[in-house]
């Protein structure tokens, strides 16, 4: 298997004329439901085993979900006109203390699809000039339009889902 690059060694270059918005729009709006059917596919077993300390499955559920109250918050940054979005937590406290494991993985699916429903909605709401507004995004220094924010957060759902695949073939292995 391809050895994935880690996310902060990561790298975008944003040059994605606004017309193509309603594809990376659709992304967005279909995680909820790829990450249901990457779950549940998964036997229950193995959703709260954790290998070398590392998230686990269902802590990934609940990063993504975590989030989302960033995504929001962003959203107003670009509102206000502010020059640079609002940083990330990088060491994902919020994650790191939610318990996730101990949840019901059908909750976490839940908050995540009724909190993403209502970004995408937002997100569908705006214009060309309000999808075009930009920000410099701290931790990348570079400037990121809406609709790079929303591919960014198409990739960053990705990049979890991948892992949770590979959580699972790694217990699959042992």
């Amino acid at each position: 298997m391809v050895k994935r690059i880690k996310w902060f060694e990561r790298q975008f270059d944003f040059q994605y004329p606004i017309g193509v918005f309603p594809s990376i729009l659709e992304r967005v709006r279909g995680t909820p439901a790829r990450l249901e059917e990457l779950v549940h596919s998964f036997p229950g077993s193995v959703l709260t085993v954790r290998i070398n300390a590392s998230w686990s499955i269902q802590e990934h559920v609940g990063h993504l979900f975590d989030l989302e109250e960033l995504r929001f918050s962003r959203l107003e940054d670009y509102d206000a006109n502010a020059q640079t979005l609002r940083p990330a937590d990088l060491k994902n406290q919020k994650t790191v203390d939610a318990n996730h494991n101990a949840k019901p993985i059908g909750q976490l699916l839940a908050m995540f699809r009724a909190s993403r429903f209502e970004f995408v909605q937002r997100l569908e709401s705006m214009d060309d000039a309000q999808v075009a507004r930009s920000a410099i995004h701290p931790r990348l220094k570079k400037s990121m339009r809406v609709i790079d924010m929303a591919f960014f957060v198409a990739e960053h759902d990705d990049h979890h889902m991948a892992s949770m695949t590979e959580i699972a073939q790694r217990l699959k292995r042992q």
